[in-house]
This record gives C-alpha cells, sequence and structure tokens, in this order.
C-alpha cells in the first residue's frame, strides 16, 4: 500500500487529484468547526452529551460533529441524497426523467440541475425545521441553546445552513470531476472517520475507569476486526458468468473467437442502499422528536431499537434491488452481447440472455441485500448491548470501508492505465465495475 501511493506520487494527474481531494476535504472539515451565529455552544453540546444514545447521535455521526456545534455545515450532505433519492423513486413513474437518464451526458447535466434545485428547496425547509427547534430546547440545566429568538435567528439560520449544504455539495461533485473517488461518498466518509478519535478515546476512559471491562473491550475489538475483513472479502466477490465470442472474419482479418466472462459483484449497490435507508429514516425521526404528541414515536425510530432495526432491513432489501435495476440493465446487456457476437454458453442471444443474467442478478443481490443488512444491524445490537459510549456500528463500518476500496480501486486504475504496478502485488482489489 505504502508502495502504491509512492508509485501515485509519480504520476502527475494522479498527485493533482490525489491532493485535490485531500484539500477539499480539509475545507470541509474547517467548515464543520464554522458555528452558526446565535447559538450558546457550551448549551447544545450538553444537550448532545445527553442524546449520544439517541437519534441525535446517530445524525451527529454522519454529520462528522456538525450538528453538535450547529456548524454551517450542520445539515450536511444529507437534503442532497434525499433530492437524490426522490428523483430515482419518480424515474418509474414519469416518462420524462426515464428519457433523461438515457439521454447520456446531456440527460445527466439534465438531472444534477435539477437535484440541485431541490436540494435547495429542501434545505431551506429543513433549515426552518431546525431552527425553530432550536428555539424550544434546553440544556439539561434548563439554559436556552438560541440566545435571542425570533425571526432574525430564524431567517439567519436557514441562509446559513442552506448556503452551507450547497457548498459541500459543490465540494462532493468537484472531488468526483477534479478528484478521485466520489466526492458525495468520501465527505459522508470523512465525518465519521473524524469522530472515530474521541470516540476511542472516550472508550478507554471507560475502561481506565471500569465503566466497561477489558474483556468487552477485546470483544468488540474482534467484532470490528472481523466485520472489516468480511466486508473486503464480500465486496471483492463476484459472480462471473462466462461469455464466449464468435468467430468472425471482416476482410483478411479474424476477429472474436475467445473466451471471456460477465463479472456480477455479490453487492452491487455498494454503500448506497445503508445511505438512502438512513436519510429516510432520520428525517421523520427528527421531525416527530420536535412534536410534543409524536415524542412516543420518534423512540421507536431511535438507532438500536427492534422497530428501527426492521425497517431498517426492509429499506436496505429494497434499495439494494432498487439501486441495481436503476445501475445495471440486463436487456442492455444483452443487446450488447449479441452486437458484438457473444453470448452464453448454452442460452440463446437476446430476449433469453437477459431473462438469464436478470435471474442470476436478482439471486445474487438477495445475497448482497442480505450481507449490508447483517453488516449493519448484528454488530450495532452486540455493541448496543454492552453498553459502548459511541455509536458506531455495522452502517459506518460498512461506508467506511466500501469507500475506501471504492477510492483506492480507482487509484489503481489510474495506475495501471499508465503502466503502473496496482496498489497490490499481490490481491489486487477489483474495480467496483469489474475491472
Amino acid at each position: 500500500m505504502i508502495e502504491g501511493f509512492s508509485n501515485a506520487s509519480r504520476i502527475p494527474e494522479l498527485r493533482r487529484r490525489v491532493l485535490f481531494t485531500a484539500a477539499v476535504l480539509a475545507v470541509y472539515r474547517v467548515g464543520v468547526a464554522v458555528p452558526t451565529p446565535g447559538i450558546d455552544g457550551q448549551a447544545l453540546a450538553s444537550f448532545f452529551d445527553a442524546a449520544r444514545s439517541t437519534l441525535f447521535g446517530w445524525i451527529n455521526l454522519f454529520s462528522g460533529g456538525a450538528l453538535e456545534r450547529f456548524s454551517v455545515f450542520a445539515l450536511g450532505i444529507m437534503p442532497y441524497i434525499s433530492v437524490a433519492i426522490i428523483l430515482d423513486l419518480l424515474k418509474i413513474a414519469s416518462p420524462y426523467l426515464d428519457e433523461l437518464y438515457k439521454e447520456g451526458e446531456a440527460g445527466r447535466r439534465k438531472i444534477t440541475q435539477y437535484t440541485r434545485y431541490g436540494t435547495v428547496a429542501l434545505a431551506l425547509v429543513q433549515g426552518a425545521m431546525i431552527a425553530y427547534s432550536l428555539e424550544h430546547i434546553q440544556a439539561p440545566g434548563g439554559q436556552p441553546v438560541v440566545y435571542h429568538p425570533g425571526w432574525g435567528f430564524r431567517l439567519l439560520t436557514i441562509v446559513t445552513v442552506t448556503a452551507g449544504t450547497m457548498l459541500v455539495m459543490w465540494m462532493g461533485e468537484q472531488i468526483t470531476e477534479r478528484g478521485i473517488g466520489n466526492g458525495i461518498s468520501l465527505i459522508i466518509m470523512a465525518g465519521i472517520v473524524a469522530r472515530l478519535p474521541g470516540a476511542v478515546g472516550i472508550t478507554f476512559q471507560f475502561v481506565r475507569e471500569g465503566e466497561m471491562s477489558l474483556f468487552v473491550l477485546l470483544l468488540i475489538m474482534v467484532i470490528v476486526l472481523g466485520v472489516t475483513g468480511g466486508i473486503v472479502y464480500v465486496e471483492s466477490a463476484q459472480r462471473r458468468i462466462p461469455i464466449q465470442y464468435a468467430r468472425r472474419v471482416v476482410g483478411r482479418r479474424v476477429y472474436g473467437g475467445q473466451s471471456s466472462h460477465l463479472p456480477l459483484k455479490i453487492n452491487t449497490s455498494g454503500v448506497i442502499p445503508p445511505i438512502f435507508a438512513s436519510s429516510i429514516l432520520v428525517f421523520p425521526a427528527t421531525v416527530a422528536t420536535f412534536i410534543p404528541g409524536a415524542r412516543d414515536y420518534a423512540a421507536w425510530l431511535t438507532p438500536g431499537t427492534l422497530v428501527y432495526n426492521l425497517i431498517y432491513v426492509v429499506l436496505i432489501v429494497f434499495f439494494c434491488y432498487f439501486y441495481t435495476a436503476v445501475t445495471f440493465n440486463p436487456v442492455d446487456v444483452a443487446d450488447n452481447l449479441k452486437k458484438y457476437g457473444g453470448f452464453i454458453p448454452g442460452i440463446r442471444p437476446g430476449r433469453f440472455t437477459a431473462e438469464y443474467i436478470d435471474r442470476v442478478l436478482s439471486r445474487i443481490t438477495l445475497g448482497g441485500a442480505l450481507y449490508v443488512s447483517a453488516v449493519c444491524v448484528l454488530p450495532t445490537i452486540l455493541i448496543q448491548r454492552f453498553n459502548v459510549p459511541f455509536y458506531f456500528g455495522g452502517t459506518a463500518l460498512l461506508i467506511v470501508v466500501g469507500v475506501a476500496l471504492d477510492t483506492v480501486a480507482q487509484m489503481e486504475t489510474h495506475l495501471l492505465t499508465r503502466n503502473y504496478e496496482g496498489f497490490m502485488r499481490r490481491g489486487r482489489v477489483r474495480s467496483p465495475r469489474g475491472g
């Protein structure tokens, strides 16, 4: 790995991409530390200390501590993700959106434009709700969080957090275009990783003070290492469908006749399902928390509860199938194979090939969905069972490891295209596209 980064530094383009990504993430972390005006930081921190194991602790983890400080990036990237989910769902019911997705680069630019507009609208709504809610929040000692409640504070907060969300969205897009890796996923990963040192420090403090036994700490470390190894193994796993190309004679040259394979990842959707599922569960639960008559229902949606875990698993399975169907079209793959003389041995070209690929993809997607659900839920249950003083379950671990694997795979692709050795001389990280 160290040698791989050394090789990466020798390629000017890749070096610029890595440095650009690091610089943007550094700016993001600086923005997380910039508080929104009009907030009593100590009172707000006390409130979040008391709510560490609740829904607020979960949201604060994914925002990288921005919500705890109520910084200019308090909303983070979640409004953008929520709008992207809505547009993906509307694609099924709207022929216009479906045509845009099929138009290639021009269609994607239009979809991106709609996503930006929707992000602004949703950020304005969420900013207004949060500003109103902060005026009614008190620290455990009864100290108000907002210095001067009123419309002046609300308007300032709405404008500030909306501008912060748009800036985070822009930074994510810049990383994707000019940096390395997926910008949105890297920003989420950066927020999670930034919380780890403090969480680990608190855990060791609990061990020193006798509130957690050394055996429990060792057990948690074994669980984390085991889950990390399982994630790396499954994320690199593929179901390879054999492809045979017919021999063609064009002039004096002979084309085809070789064997290949169609790689299908066990987890085609990657870290998208848990991110989508979390964003959907967080919003209604947060709203219900600030409504007096709905607070009991909001408690059901606290991470770790039975109702939350059941809904979470259902949403993960749904988004695994949904995102796979959106990103991988068996009919198009079958048509391309037929166009270039490729076929699956024993399967007729065309419709029968598409049905076969769809059947195989549906089976492995079920296994991938169950794997993602187990990784996201089971470690969380075990960690809460032993009263770990921070919330860092399988979902966060899956996001961190998955995004890291994807980023390393993209860096290796840049190296391989320039005749460099990959990051790993043994056991190279496979590209998510099977490259």
